[in-house]
């Protein structure tokens, strides 16, 4: 798998792991996904991220707004 300069700013990728979780994500991307799958995979993405935790707040808001009543 062949990580982009841009990809190698943006993305912490220190271990192993890391590249195969990045190349499950653009494997994925690839395909037909549903809306639901592609918010997943995006959420997923930002997990590689130094400061992942500011997307993962947003994804929860987003959610807690559509689940409040």
């Amino acid at each position: 798998m062949k990580v982009t300069k841009s990809e190698k700013r943006k993305y912490v990728l220190k271990e192993k792991k890391d590249f195969l979780i990045l190349s499950k994500i653009k494997e994925l991307e690839k395909c037909k996904l549903n809306k639901q799958d592609e918010k997943i995979v995006k959420l997923i993405r930002t997990q590689l991220e130094e400061n992942w935790r500011t997307p993962l707040i947003k994804f929860l808001n987003k959610l807690l707004v559509k689940y409040e009543k």
